[in-house]
């Protein structure tokens, strides 16, 4: 019998939007006038609140890191950010600096960049003080030069959105302060692997952000990416969202991000079906962007994620990788120069053919 390769169905299917079963507030967080916004989101979809007596999460631990993780996976906390998050760290090649208006995904992505690199369990922590975060971002802008800003770094900020609305409040304050005040160049940059478009498509954006979707080969999202929307309703939503307001979209700059790219088995035929799903989505001229990631890890985040996830058929055998190594002395395996060669020489050629306007970021 011939095996059929798995393909991107034309009629995606709509996810369920990711509910907590439980809405912790701390008490400061519940008194700054955005945590009420978010409150009144949360009641009226009849979730259960909490508001804790003290401005520390506990009690969100199991018996094991497993429990742990399910736990937290399943929590939505409402806090404020520390002082320190208002300190901004460059972030090449995504952008040239992040800002945070959440840390963790409700998503279950069995590759999680994220593993081993937030402190205590992997709890969804929404910030509260949200407008002195986006304030703060004037101090950041260079003069003369377009300067970027990455929110996608600790959380998807879609997958949150129908609880938050930080999302839009952040488009909203890049195409309207940005736009109208001081600082004109800066532009914020967002990516997702959700679905839920249809609020973001009227706000006032002019262009100041770019709208990205996170994709992969089905064989790697349908088996290592749970709780997210399919590959194929992700690019119906960056098709909305990319298509002029004249024709019912947001006429938002957007992009893809393609990763992890894995070298697994009949790698070339199935992300030659993504490719082309791709251009089927966005048949029509737009600003379009493509990121290119390959798939690495480290000791610590191959640690956490054995944990999390101890019957993973994620890849993550050292003896076939090579180690790289940072400025600060960490470790991470990465590709072997022939992989990575064969790898981008693939996505490089196949992207001019079918995308000769757009523009390939980065490859890493």
């Amino acid at each position: 019998m011939t095996a059929i390769a798995p393909s991107i169905s034309s009629k995606p299917t709509i996810q369920k939007l990711w509910m907590p079963e439980q809405v912790l507030f701390t008490p400061a967080a519940i008194a700054e006038p955005w945590g009420q916004q978010i409150l009144t989101r949360v009641q009226a979809l009849n979730l259960p609140i909490e508001v804790l007596a003290q401005n520390r999460l506990t009690g969100l631990r199991g018996e094991d890191a497993r429990e742990t993780y399910q736990i937290a996976k399943r929590t939505l906390a409402v806090v404020n950010a520390p002082p320190s998050s208002l300190k901004l760290t460059l972030i090449p090649p995504s952008a040239d600096w992040q800002f945070h208006l959440a840390e963790g995904c409700p998503a279950h992505c069995q590759y999680c960049y994220l593993a081993g690199s937030l402190q205590g369990p992997p709890v969804i922590r929404v910030f509260a003080n949200l407008p002195q975060i986006l304030q703060n971002l004037a101090g950041y802008e260079s003069a003369g030069a377009t300067t970027s800003f990455e929110v996608s770094c600790y959380t998807d900020p879609l997958g949150i959105e129908h609880l938050t609305g930080s999302l839009a409040e952040c488009i909203r304050h890049f195409g309207t302060n940005f736009y109208a005040n001081s600082y004109r160049q800066g532009h914020l940059r967002w990516v997702s692997k959700f679905d839920a478009v249809e609020s973001l498509l009227d706000l006032p954006h002019h262009g100041r952000t770019r709208c990205r979707m996170s994709v992969n080969a089905v064989p790697i999202s349908t088996r290592l990416e749970g709780g997210t929307a399919s590959v194929a309703a992700r690019l119906q939503a960056l098709r909305q969202l990319a298509l002029p307001q004249n024709r019912g979209g947001g006429g938002y700059p957007v992009g893809l991000v393609i990763a992890p790219i894995m070298p697994i088995e009949d790698w070339q035929s199935h992300y030659t079906q993504l490719l082309d799903a791709i251009a089927t989505a966005l048949d029509f001229d737009c600003d379009l962007t493509f990121e290119l990631i390959t798939h690495r890890f480290t000791p610590r985040s191959k640690e956490t994620l054995l944990e999390w996830y101890p019957q993973t058929k994620l890849d993550m055998e050292e003896s076939t990788r090579k180690i790289k190594r940072n400025k600060f002395g960490g470790t991470k395996y990465v590709y072997d120069a022939d992989v990575m060669k064969t790898l981008r020489h693939f996505f490089e050629r196949e992207l001019s053919r079918r995308f000769p306007k757009a523009t390939i970021l980065y490859w890493t």
